[in-house]
């Protein structure tokens, strides 16, 4: 099988930094900080503001409001009436830079733009989301845009200097139903925690009431079972970007505990509902940095995003992906339990899965370490096509393909034998070396479009003739 490489790469750029809170320390050292600040002479203090402005607006977007921003988190221990210059100087010590892509730019999935207007014929305009991790092995969502002309080049718009965080929509209301459905009360105790709650809540009502339940409580189960509460709080939130920016300029960054340490290899799918209407869903790995699971993004337009933890028995391991529409009813996905297996799961319900069912054990040498998808499958007229990557010796990963019959997608009606991409002698060498790996890829004028990381270092792109793929997999069935 032909799989011809393009030119196309994207590597991380340092220069891509978001503006966060800098947490100095305890109360003290903030109290430290805010006296050393405010006890400078006027003069050198708009000198100092003068030096901040000259070093690091033009870093930025909307710079003086971001810094005002901080200073709010530290405005509370500031006991007096202070000048907006001396709040803009606070707030630039209370700030810091984080390069989003400081290590790696990888992972990518593809989808096609929800706006296809004012193009040629045979002319597809995209969104590719990526993997993108910096200080801390810390892991973000960034997006790019761009088209794939009719000889299936593509061409990137322009990437923004700039990175810009949503707005995170503290008014989402959260209903107490679904709350009892997901976290089960075990004791009077925990039924008593729950009477407290309202029928639907906001995450800062509810942590309002339940911070109070925490200073008083003894019992480390009852506090175990009230951050639990909290936890699924935060972790269910809906974000939005301004309009005005650019879909390189979005950045969803970790937000709540659940995520801490990384939102990890997002599969994006365009899912068609059986009423016509289209939703993007992702799946994606939240880390905390010592368990993980899954999570899902939901957007129309890639400026308001609604993201919620997902539920069920069958939630237990990483690089679930979304079936396109639904199976008989019935949403699908493919995922990997128990680390090594590929799996096929089937629900009533979006949000919770308790099942699933073994669907490819490896059996080739190139897999015997761990099988798994490489994103939601693509629905041909011969079948579902899905994409697999693999684990061989020394931890090499590859990736392949399978056929699945298109009205029972748990039986697999084709398969390679050999791998589609390994990793060439220039693709080897990276973050994690001897790695090729794909969240997610398209078809564009009978070509498979399949974005893939290398070495978890930067991202390029494969193709591969569709008809031709698809013959091989029918013919080896």
């Amino acid at each position: 099988m032909f799989v011809s490489r393009l030119t196309k790469k994207i590597g991380p750029k340092p220069v891509r930094v978001i503006l966060q809170y800098f947490n100095v320390g305890n109360e003290q050292r903030i109290l430290n900080v805010i006296h050393r600040v405010l006890s400078l002479p006027e003069q050198e203090a708009v000198h100092q503001l003068e030096r901040v402005m000259q070093d690091f607006s033009f870093r930025h977007l909307n710079f003086k409001r971001k810094l005002i921003g901080n200073y709010e988190q530290i405005a509370k221990y500031t006991k007096e009436d202070i000048s907006s210059e001396r709040k803009l100087l606070l707030g630039a010590y209370f700030s810091k830079e984080y390069s989003i892509e400081a290590a790696s730019l990888f992972n990518p999935s593809i989808v096609s733009h929800p706006d296809q207007s004012f193009l040629k014929s045979g002319v597809l305009r995209f969104i590719m989301s990526l993997r993108a991790t910096g200080e801390g092995h810390i892991s973000s969502l960034e997006f790019r845009s761009g088209i794939i002309d009719e000889n299936c080049e593509i061409y990137f718009d322009e990437t923004s200097r700039f990175c810009e965080l949503p707005v995170v929509n503290e008014e989402k209301i959260i209903g107490k139903d679904l709350l009892t459905k997901i976290i089960h009360s075990k004791n009077d105790v925990e039924k008593n925690i729950f009477s407290k709650l309202p029928q639907s809540f906001t995450y800062k009502q509810v942590k309002k009431i339940l911070n109070e339940e925490l200073k008083a409580c003894r019992d480390e189960n009852i506090k175990m079972f009230i951050e639990k509460i909290l936890n699924f709080s935060e972790a269910n939130y809906e974000i939005t970007f301004n309009e005005s920016t650019a879909v390189s300029e979005r950045i969803i960054f970790p937000y709540s505990q659940n995520e801490v340490v990384g939102m990890e290899d997002a599969r994006f799918v365009k899912f068609t509902d059986d009423n016509g209407s289209v939703t993007y869903y992702a799946t994606y790995t939240a880390d905390n940095g010592r368990t993980f699971g899954t999570q899902l993004i939901e957007t129309k337009d890639f400026l308001n995003f609604s993201i919620c933890t997902l539920h069920g028995n069958a939630i237990q391991d990483k690089g679930m992906a979304l079936f396109p529409r639904k199976v008989n009813g019935k949403y699908v996905l493919s995922s990997r339990q128990g680390g090594e297996n590929l799996q096929i799961m089937f629900s009533d319900d979006l949000h919770r899965w308790d099942e699933y069912k073994q669907h490819r054990v490896p059996v080739e040498p190139w897999e015997f370490i761990q099988l798994g998808n490489c994103g939601s499958p693509i629905e041909t007229k011969e079948g579902w096509l899905l994409l697999t990557h693999a684990v061989g010796p020394f931890r090499k990963y590859s990736l392949s393909a399978i056929l699945l019959d298109l009205n029972d997608p748990s039986r697999i009606i084709g398969r390679l034998k050999s791998p589609l991409i390994e990793p060439l002698e220039n693709e080897r060498e990276g973050y994690v070396p001897n790695v090729v790996y794909s969240c997610g890829s398209i078809v564009h004028n009978d070509e498979l479009i399949i974005p893939y990381a290398m070495s978890d270092s930067y991202s390029g792109f494969a193709k591969i003739f569709l008809p031709g793929l698809l013959a091989e997999l029918t013919e080896k069935n």
